[in-house]
């Protein structure tokens, strides 16, 4: 199962330790991770075998919805930060968008992450 990691920079530590907490259960499920650039590489310095795609807002969002699209990523988790600006927000609408066209699940908190996580086992 493909799951795609994405997180604002305010909350990149928030997902990797998020990533570390359920890292049974993402093994259990063979699940294959992708990630937008700089979350990427995040995860691959906490041990993580990621496929990177570019950095958010050079077009690594937009990489991930056409995944969703494809019916190639299967669930995205996706810290954001709803406290700071991002230029690259069309990319982020239209990604929560096709999850919602495409009836892929979406978490966008721990806590909601948390719930996804769990169905997979």
């Amino acid at each position: 199962m493909e799951i795609a990691i994405i997180a604002h920079d305010g909350k990149k530590a928030e997902m990797v330790q998020f990533l570390n907490e359920h890292k049974s259960k993402l093994i259990a499920a063979n699940a294959t991770l992708i990630a937008t650039g700089t979350t990427g590489s995040q995860a691959e310095k906490a041990g993580f075998k990621v496929n990177k795609q570019l950095s958010g807002p050079l077009g690594g969002d937009a990489q991930i919805a056409a995944r969703v699209a494809e019916g190639k990523c299967k669930m995205v988790i996706f810290f954001r930060d709803p406290l700071e600006k991002h230029p690259h927000e069309p990319d982020v609408l239209m990604l929560l968008r096709l999850c919602d066209v495409h009836n892929i699940p979406l978490a966008t908190n721990v806590a909601s992450a948390d719930i996804l996580i769990e169905s997979l086992v």
